[in-house]
């Protein structure tokens, strides 16, 4: 019963207990323990309570490698308790999605963890029924509707830390899959020096965010790091004398001084109608979540060109296909070409684990991509990370948007003949910047040809 406690104990101040006995207990925390958790200790025992130092990411690999009882394991336990287990799991890996899926001889779950899904466990398709019943009932969604997909949002609580988390479901064989998004609250500074930019690109970002009026895009796929980016550049021109409004679906990291709108489709709140309300209640700068049609374009365009700093994301994989884009949603040339400011694209490569790598002869690489061979480090594996990466680093490609640059977009250019000027004028592609990120020993090569592929010899 009082090992019980202790466990309890560890689990509320996410430490770790590494064994129990006659007059000691051993323990170990991230970094300093707490006088709380040192007097919860005393309280719960009556031996003496030996405390390690650890760091964070020997800590998060020991509690995951010690979870050795199965998450689903019959009907031991409620479906409830199941969720809760994994959302549990989900917050101590760090975990941005959890997958419950169904399958013909059982269900499993999965996490996405630094980009990667990881297999968490598994359990009897009979479970998998009542526990997607649950999750639409968290989620506000028909629990008697299982022919079509249904999107859904709920919060709760989890270890003492608030959590958002964005609910689909989607029919297929053997049932219906879950996805849940989890949205955390961003520990790390909000500025662009900690976005992790090479000097020249972080210059010409800030001077965009610098410039009174005009359109800045972030760009790439679902889970690149677009709304931190956007949240960045928020946060710094964040002050009394502006006028910030934000339309987001959903609100995904709350800042106190901006007027955050989350859409609402089935009640008609829908981006175009708040934009258009937006436009009326005197803002200075506008952030979009995300341009996902021809008519949130067209407003986000004509308001750039009428004094107004608007900020959003759209799903491209280059700054020069970003123009294509827009033009394939009905918007002239002209208009593209006054309004933007700059382009961002960017993607997000797993981050080499600094205590377990190791060093690798010199890579050569076609002199196109770069003339001198590349020294590089491997991924190993040790006690603190994941098959030798432990978080993400980002890689970003900017193209500023200047006179020349816009005389080439109106006249039409092609997205090669874009680019080609972009990189005359220095742009670093986002390859090139994934090369320097390896140098530095901050990622590898296969992360590189994982998320960008291998790029063509030009």
């Amino acid at each position: 019963m009082e090992t019980e406690q202790i466990k309890k104990i560890c689990q509320q101040h996410h430490a770790a207990l590494l064994s129990v006995n006659g007059e000691t207990i051993r323990v170990a925390v991230a970094n300093a323990p707490s006088t709380e958790f040192a007097q919860a200790l005393a309280f719960a025992s009556s031996k003496r309570a030996d405390i390690e130092c650890w760091s964070p990411e020997r800590l998060e690999k020991y509690l995951q490698d010690s979870q050795q009882n199965p998450l689903f394991n019959g009907d031991r336990h409620s479906v409830v308790e199941l969720i809760n287990q994994a959302l549990e799991r989900a917050v101590a890996r760090r975990a941005s999605d959890i997958h419950i899926e169904p399958g013909e001889n059982g269900a499993r779950v999965r996490l996405r963890v630094d980009g990667v899904l990881q297999p968490l466990s598994e359990f009897s398709s009979d479970i998998c029924a009542p526990v997607i019943a649950r999750l639409k009932i968290l989620g506000n969604l028909d629990i008697a509707e299982r022919r079509l997909p249904q999107d859904g949002q709920f919060d709760t609580e989890i270890q003492g830390e608030k959590l958002s988390l964005r609910l689909s479901t989607l029919p297929c064989r053997g049932g219906e899959k879950a996805v849940l998004r989890l949205l955390r609250q961003e520990s790390r500074p909000l500025t662009p020096q900690a976005l992790g930019m090479a000097p020249a690109a972080l210059a010409a970002f800030l001077d965009a965010l610098a410039k009174p009026q005009g359109l800045i895009l972030v760009t790439g796929p679902t889970g690149s790091g677009k709304t931190l980016t956007l949240y960045s550049a928020l946060s710094t021109l964040n002050h009394p004398g502006v006028n910030i409004a934000c339309v987001e679906d959903p609100v995904e990291i709350p800042l106190e001084g901006l007027t955050q709108t989350q859409i609402h489709p089935k009640a008609g709140l829908t981006f175009q109608k708040v934009l258009r309300a937006l436009l009326r209640q005197d803002p200075d700068i506008i952030m979009i979540g995300e341009i996902r049609d021809g008519e949130t374009a067209e407003i986000a365009l004509k308001a750039a060109q009428t004094g107004h700093l608007v900020l959003s994301t759209l799903h491209t994989q280059s700054t020069a296909q970003t123009l294509t884009r827009l033009e394939q949603m009905g918007t002239a040339r002209w208009q593209i070409a006054s309004a933007l400011a700059l382009i961002i694209a960017q993607r997000l490569v797993r981050r080499l684990c600094p205590h377990c790598r190791k060093p690798a002869s010199a890579q050569i690489l076609p002199d196109t991509l770069s003339p001198e061979p590349v020294a590089h480090w491997l991924p190993v594996g040790c006690e603190r990370c994941y098959s030798g990466y432990y978080g993400r680093v980002a890689l970003f490609e900017l193209m500023p948007i200047d006179s020349s640059l816009q005389n080439a977009i109106i006249a039409g250019e092609s997205v090669p003949a874009l680019e080609q000027i972009c990189r005359e004028r220095g742009m670093i592609t986002l390859f090139e910047d994934g090369v320097r990120a390896v140098q530095q020993g901050l990622t590898t090569f296969d992360e590189l040809w994982r998320v960008l592929g291998i790029p063509d010899e030009k």
